[in-house]
C-alpha cells in the first residue's frame, strides 16, 4: 500500500527534508547469516564482458555521424572576457558548430578558476576541433584571484553563511577539564582522477534527446537536463550501461552534457564531449583542501568533557560546504561540543563530492587529535575510545551500532604492536595505529524494479540503475536469486537505461544496495508469491506448504517440481513482480561505524614511510556479496594510503594555475605502495530496523579512518606528531625533528 511521507533524505551527509510516497516494506528480513545464495562469494557477474573489452562505456558508444567537441578553458585563475570572435573557428576545415558564453549557462564570461569552459567547437574529429578552439580570439581582462582559503575567510568571502552548531557549555566542560590539548591540522586537495574521463554523448531525435553519459545518477541527469532546457523528463533518455570510476564526482549533468546538447542541437548531428585527462584534472572537481584548528578536554581517566572545532573548507568558486565537522559531533559521547565550518570561495576549481566528503578529513583531525591526547595521559588509545562510545545520537537512537563489537575484533590486530615495535631495526622504525570509523549508508526511498519471468524458468531483473565499478549489479542478482530460489546463472540483470526500466536511487553516499536492493528482493517477492499461485492451482495443494528453492517448488509434504515445469505451463505468457524501497526507521539514525588497525615502517633518515599491514573491520549491516565487499574495502584503503602519503594538488600560489594535470606529475599509489597484507572483517549483523534486507551501504566507510590510522601509526613508531597531509617525505622529516627538539626539551628542562 502506498502513502505519503516527509521524510529526511540524506546523500553525502547532506540532508533535506521531501515529501515521498513510498510502499510500505512487507516482508520480513531473511534470517541472519548466509543464505543459499546471498551471504556468499560470487564473481562479478560482469566480469568476463570486463576482461574482454566486450563492456561498452561511454567512450565505446559511436552513433553515425557523430562529431568531436573540443573546449577553450580559461588560462586564468580570475578573468573576465571582454570580447570573444568564434569567426575563424567556424570556418576551420571539419567544424560543424561554436558556441561561446552567449549560447549556454555553462559557458561563462566571468572566469573564476582556472579550467572553467567559456566557448565550445563541435568537428568530424576531436583534432580538428582542437585545432580550431586554438584559432578563437579572446580579449581577456585580468583580476585579482583569491587563492588563500583563509584570506577569503578574512574577507566573508564564503559560499554559504558560517555553519554553527553548539551542545552543552564548552567553556565550562575545559575549564573542569584535567588536561586540554590544541593542535591544526591540514589536508590538500585531492583529484579523482577516475580512469574513465567525464564523457556524454548527445543526439537528437525530433524533439527528444538521448544523452549517453558516464555517470552516478540517471535519473538525476535525466532531470537536471530537462529542466534546464525546458523539456518534459520523458523526453530525456539518459544510458548508461558501464562505468569507469566516479567516487563522487559524476553526480550531476556536468557542462560538457550541456555543450554536448547544444552543439548536437546546431549541428544536427550526434556529438560527443569527453574531457581529456588535462581537463579531467582542472576541471572535473575535488576533495577540498581543509584547515581544522581542533581542541580537545578530559579528565584523567580519558572521559572526554569537550570538544571544538574552527574548520576551514578551501571549497573553490562553487561547490558545497562538506561537513568536515561531522565526526567531532557525531563518534564521541561528549556532553560539550562546538564547532563553526566556513567555505571559503577562491579561485580554484569547485568542490565535487569525494567518496565521505567532509569525513575523510574531520576524522584525520580528530582521531589524530584523540591519540595525541591519550599518550599525554598515558592512556590506550584504543581505551580511550572504548571509554567514550556514543550509545544513542544527538537526538535519536541509532537503528543499530556494533562498533563495540568491531573494537573488540580490532584487539588481536592491535596487540601486534608490541611485536612492530620490537621489529624496529636501524633507522627504520615500525609501530601501530588505529582509527574509528562513522559515516552515513542507509540510503533510502523511492526505487523501484521489475522481475519478469516466462516459460523458460529464466528471470528477468529490470531497474534502471547505475553500477558504477562497485559491483552492486551483482549483489542485486544475487538478491533475486535468493528470493526466487534460482541459481545465479537463471538471472539476468537489466540496468543503466531510464527509458528502459524504473527510477532508481543515486549511486552515491554508500546508497545503492540499501537503496536498491530492497526494491529488488519486493520485486522477486511478488514474481515468486505468483508463481506459488500458479503451482499450487496446478497441483492442488494450498500456498502455504510451497516454497521455492534450488530451482523448484516445493512442498512440505514432500513434492518438488522444476520451477521450468511449473511456468512451462505460461507460453508466451509472462509473470510480472514489481517492488518498490519502503521507508527508513522513522526516529531513527541509520550510520555504519568500524575501525582500521594500520602497520607502518618509518624510515627515519630518509622520511619513507611504509604501509606493511591493514586490519578494517566495518559495521554494514547484512553482507550480500563477501567477495565484493573485501574488494570494496581494499579499494578504499589503497585511495586512502594515496591521500596519506602521496596524492596533492599542486598550485602556482601567484596566478592559480594548476600545475599537477597529468599522471606523471598526480601521485596516484600503485601496486607497489599497496600494503602486503590487507584484512577485511566485515561484522554481517543485519539492522534488524533497516528494510527487508537489513542492509548498510559500504562505498565509503572503508576511507574514512586509513589517513588518521596512519599518522597515528606513525606516532606509535617515531614518536613524531604528523599533522598535515600527504605525510611527504619532507613532510616526515620536518615532524621528526620537531619530536627530537621536544625530547631534548624534556631531557634539558631538569637541569634548567
Amino acid at each position: 500500500m502506498a502513502r505519503l511521507i516527509r521524510t529526511e533524505k540524506e546523500v553525502e551527509g547532506r540532508y533535506e527534508e521531501v515529501w515521498l510516497v513510498v510502499e510500505e516494506d512487507a516482508l520480513d528480513q531473511w534470517p541472519s547469516g548466509p543464505g543459499d545464495i546471498v551471504g556468499r562469494a560470487a564473481p562479478r557477474i560482469t566480469g568476463r564482458q570486463r576482461a574482454r573489452g566486450e563492456a561498452r562505456y561511454t567512450a565505446d558508444v559511436q552513433l553515425p555521424g557523430m562529431l568531436h567537441t573540443a573546449v577553450l578553458r580559461s588560462p586564468h585563475a580570475y578573468a573576465r572576457v571582454k570580447s570573444i570572435d568564434l569567426t575563424r573557428a567556424l570556418e576551420a576545415p571539419g567544424v560543424r558548430a561554436a558556441i561561446g558564453p552567449d549560447a549556454l549557462h555553462v559557458l561563462v564570461d566571468e572566469a573564476g578558476y582556472p579550467g572553467v569552459a567559456v566557448a565550445a567547437v563541435a568537428a568530424d574529429t576531436f583534432d580538428e576541433a582542437r585545432d580550431a578552439v586554438a584559432l578563437i580570439e579572446v580579449d581577456w581582462e585580468l583580476l585579482d584571484p583569491v587563492l588563500d582559503p583563509e584570506d577569503a575567510v578574512s574577507r566573508g568571502q564564503l559560499l554559504i553563511d558560517p555553519r554553527r552548531y553548539e551542545r552543552g557549555d564548552t567553556e565550562r566542560g575545559f575549564a573542569e577539564a584535567d588536561i586540554v590539548v590544541e593542535a591544526e591540522y591540514r589536508t590538500q586537495t585531492v583529484l579523482h582522477n577516475s580512469m574513465e574521463t567525464h564523457q556524454t554523448i548527445c543526439e537528437w531525435q525530433g524533439d527528444r534527446l538521448d544523452v549517453y553519459i558516464s555517470t552516478q545518477f540517471i535519473w538525476g541527469v535525466r532531470d537536471e537536463v530537462a529542466e534546464e532546457l525546458g523539456m518534459p523528463p520523458d523526453k530525456v533518455r539518459v544510458v548508461c550501461e558501464f562505468m569507469g570510476g566516479g567516487f563522487g564526482s559524476k553526480n550531476g549533468a556536468g557542462d560538457h552534457t550541456f555543450i554536448a546538447a547544444e552543439l548536437a542541437k546546431r549541428a544536427g548531428r550526434p556529438v560527443r564531449c569527453a574531457l581529456t585527462r588535462r581537463e579531467e584534472n582542472q576541471a572535473s572537481g575535488n576533495r577540498n583542501a581543509t584547515i581544522q584548528r581542533l581542541k580537545a578536554g578530559a579528565r584523567s581517566d580519558g572521559t572526554l568533557v569537550a570538544l571544538s572545532g574552527e574548520f576551514v573548507n578551501a571549497v573553490g568558486w562553487s561547490g558545497w560546504t562538506a561537513t568536515t565537522e561531522g565526526p567531532m559531533q557525531m563518534l564521541y559521547a561528549c556532553d560539550n561540543v562546538q564547532t563553526v565550518t566556513y567555505g571559503a570561495k577562491i579561485n580554484t576549481p569547485p568542490m565535487r563530492a569525494f567518496r565521505a566528503p567532509g569525513f575523510v578529513e574531520g576524522t584525520f583531525g580528530l582521531e589524530c587529535l584523540l591519540d595525541e591526547l591519550a599518550a599525554k595521559l598515558d592512556l590506550d588509545p584504543l581505551e580511550v575510545r572504548r571509554l567514550n562510545h556514543a550509545h544513542a545520537g544527538d537526538d535519536r537512537p541509532y537503528s543499530s551500532k556494533n562498533l563495540m563489537e568491531c573494537y573488540k575484533r580490532a584487539e588481536p590486530h592491535w596487540e601486534r604492536r608490541h611485536d612492530a615495535r620490537a621489529r624496529s631495526e636501524g633507522p627504520w622504525k615500525r609501530g601501530v595505529g588505529l582509527a574509528s570509523q562513522i559515516w552515513y549508508g542507509g540510503g533510502g526511498p523511492p526505487s523501484y524494479a521489475w522481475v519478469r519471468l516466462g516459460s523458460d524458468g529464466r528471470a528477468t531483473v529490470i531497474t534502471a540503475m547505475q553500477d558504477i565499478g562497485t559491483g552492486t549489479a551483482t549483489a542485486m542478482t544475487q538478491i533475486a536469486a535468493e528470493e526466487l530460489g534460482l541459481p545465479l546463472d537463471r538471472i539476468d540483470f537489466v540496468l543503466g537505461d531510464s527509458a528502459r526500466g524504473p527510477y532508481a536511487s543515486i549511486s552515491a553516499g554508500s546508497s545503492t544496495i540499501p537503496s536498491m536492493g530492497p526494491a529488488v528482493r519486493a520485486a522477486a517477492a511478488d514474481a515468486g508469491r505468483q508463481i506459488i499461485e500458479i503451482a499450487a492451482q496446478r497441483y492442488d495443494k494450498e500456498q502455504r506448504i510451497l516454497s521455492l528453492k534450488n530451482g523448484h517448488v516445493t512442498s512440505s509434504d514432500g513434492g518438488s517440481w522444476p520451477l521450468a515445469e511449473v511456468v512451462g505451463l505460461l507460453e508466451d505468457a509472462q509473470i510480472l513482480g514489481k517492488g518498490a524501497r519502503g521507508p527508513n526507521p522513522a526516529g531513527m539514525q541509520v550510520l555504519t561505524f568500524g575501525v582500521q588497525v594500520v602497520e607502518v615502517s618509518v624510515d627515519t633518515e630518509t622520511g619513507e614511510v611504509q604501509v606493511d599491514r591493514v586490519a578494517a573491520i566495518h559495521d554494514v549491516g547484512r553482507v550480500i556479496n563477501p567477495l565484493g565487499a573485501s574488494s570494496q574495502v581494499e579499494g578504499g584503503i589503497i585511495q586512502g594510503i594515496g591521500h596519506t602519503l602521496s596524492e596533492e594538488r599542486l598550485l602556482d600560489p601567484q596566478t592559480g594555475t594548476i600545475l599537477t594535470q597529468s599522471l606523471d606529475h598526480y601521485k596516484l599509489p600503485t601496486i607497489a605502495d599497496t600494503p602486503p597484507e590487507i584484512v577485511t572483517e566485515l561484522l554481517d549483523i543485519p539492522d534488524e530496523h533497516l528494510t527487508n534486507l537489513g542492509s548498510k551501504g559500504l562505498g565509503e566507510p572503508p576511507i574514512i579512518p586509513t589517513a588518521a590510522a596512519i599518522a597515528n601509526a606513525i606516532r606509535d613508531a617515531t614518536g613524531a606528531d604528523v599533522r598535515s597531509l600527504p605525510i611527504s617525505r619532507e613532510e616526515m622529516l620536518r615532524a621528526l625533528r620537531e619530536a627530537r627538539e621536544r625530547a631534548g626539551e624534556k631531557v634539558a628542562a631538569p637541569a634548567s
